[in-house]
């Protein structure tokens, strides 16, 4: 082979740092959002936030509603004439002097001491109530044993493996796996902490969780449960728990009873009993704290039309800085290398401020293609939810399809019927009976679904059979296939879990 040197012309699209860095603002959320924001500013020095006094002032002075500095200075010396009954005595406390007072945190009896300082007070986080974990209340409750200390460290390794739900997922070998105890110590241990509240901590599998619990039931076999204590001390309640969970998932009494050789009322009373267990003992300790979604668009009716609105509240409001403008303005930068890095932090600014507007503008924009795609939804409800796919909206509004994808993702909306992620107006559709060039909503049918499923009869529930064909009566194709993957994806159990016997 030889060497040579050949030139050829071509085109690349090559992603300059700039692009990407709109690309990843265009699909932050907005808690991301504001976090990439308030990183920028605290970055680059001639980003400034504009705080919303200060804009209204300079909107103030724009307009001409600014005080004379000649009248203020009258009126200041005028308020300051006064007579000395309108001033106030001097043993009056002026706004200052009682914070003075009271940051002192002066004693009686204290005087020979220093004040201390209103910042070493704890802060509000600090002495706001938190509730107690799961872990927590074990380790407390170990403490409090009369176990020796290295069975407490063999409890304190046990607690901190087990899950949110209080079962221990691993095996004991893996819990004591690079520790100087043995698996004999840490199951002895273990079966300490099985009796501590709440009652089937530390089980291992759900069978077990339920037999601990019934272990400490039969101590008080009158107890709130109110089960007679020929079904609790009987084999058939932990024959059921030990072999027969399966089946009575599946409602299959019959099969249970005739397993155990017993009749079904029995196994009813055993069933009763099994449901008042509390299949996940860490249940009450979970954190259920609700986070608030703060909507990215509104959207609201005006003058008989649907508006889109922006929410940037909460947002920093940025700027070029006057002071570094000013000075970069007047070519006072001082060296060469001082005057090169303002111009790039200038650059980076600048490109920030582009980016962030053309981002909210691509928001409204694709919010409004939604809409008007989705005109029937706003004004009637989900039952009018038109099938749509990403690339309906980019043709609408002449952006790519991953454009769109970015703006949807993570995205909320908030409007009459709720609040709504931009991804719910995004979905399949299925053909109508009637009119097979119109599709309809896959969101519609499920919603449909459910409806069927909540006014059925809870001793003859429907099946995915029965659901199509009803669904079918209506005008909407569909499969039993279809009909179980979405009641399978609602969450919703089986015929034969939801049948209710009387």
């Amino acid at each position: 082979m030889k060497l040579r040197l050949d030139l050829r012309l071509s085109q690349k699209l090559i992603m300059t740092p700039q692009l990407q860095q709109a690309i990843k603002l265009l699909q932050l959320s907005r808690l991301e959002l504001q976090q990439s924001l308030t990183q920028h500013l605290l970055e680059n020095p001639l980003l400034d936030e504009v705080q919303a006094e200060v804009e209204e002032a300079e909107a103030a002075a724009a307009e001409g509603k600014t005080e004379d500095p000649a009248t203020a200075a009258t009126q200041d010396n005028a308020e300051e004439a006064g007579t000395p009954e309108e001033r106030g005595s001097p043993e009056e406390f002026s706004a200052s002097g009682w914070e003075e007072y009271f940051g002192s945190d002066r004693r009686a009896g204290d005087s020979e001491y220093p004040s201390s300082s209103q910042d070493e007070f704890p802060s509000y986080e600090q002495t706001v109530a938190k509730a107690t974990s799961l872990e927590e209340h074990l380790l407390w409750q170990l403490s409090l044993s009369g176990l020796s200390e290295r069975e407490k460290a063999v409890g304190r390794l046990l607690i901190g493996n087990l899950d949110d739900d209080g079962y221990l997922r691993i095996t004991l070998a893996e819990v004591v796996n690079g520790s100087e105890f043995a698996e004999t110590e840490a199951e002895s241990v273990l079966k300490d902490i099985q009796t501590f509240d709440p009652t089937g901590v530390g089980a291992r599998d759900l069978p077990e969780c339920l037999l601990l619990q019934l272990g400490h039931l039969g101590k008080n076999p009158m107890g709130s449960l109110g089960a007679r204590p020929g079904a609790l001390k009987g084999a058939v309640v932990e024959s059921i728990i030990q072999h027969h969970l399966k089946d009575l998932e599946k409602k299959q009494y019959a099969k249970i009873a005739k397993a155990l050789s017993v009749t079904v009322e029995e196994v009813f009373e055993a069933t009763k009993l099994i449901g008042d267990l509390e299949p996940k003992p860490g249940r009450p300790f979970t954190n259920t704290q609700n986070y608030v979604i703060v909507p990215d668009v509104f959207v609201v009716k005006n003058e008989g039309e649907w508006v889109v609105l922006l929410n940037d509240d909460g947002l920093p409001r940025m700027r070029i800085s006057p002071y570094y403008k000013q000075l970069i303005t007047a070519g006072d930068g001082g060296t060469a290398e001082t005057k090169s890095y303002l111009d790039e932090k200038l650059r980076a600014a600048q490109w920030v401020i582009r980016s962030i507007d053309q981002r909210n503008k691509t928001i409204v924009k694709v919010v409004t293609s939604i809409v008007k795609f989705q005109e029937q939804f706003f004004e009637q409800g989900i039952e009018h939810l038109k099938p749509l796919v990403l690339k309906q909206v980019a043709e609408d509004i002449g952006m790519h399809e991953s454009t769109i994808s970015r703006v949807t993702a993570n995205k909320y909306m908030y409007c009459p019927q709720g609040m709504l992620e931009l991804k719910f107006f995004f979905n399949a559709g299925l053909q109508r009976a009637d009119q097979p060039s119109d599709m309809m909503s896959s969101v519609s049918v499920r919603e449909m679904i459910r409806k069927m499923i909540a006014e059925e009869d809870t001793q003859r529930p429907l099946k995915d059979e029965e659901i199509a064909a009803r669904l079918k009566l209506q005008q909407v194709l569909i499969a039993r296939r279809t009909v179980a993957k979405y009641r399978a994806e609602d969450n919703i159990p089986s015929a034969s879990q939801r049948k209710r016997h009387f």
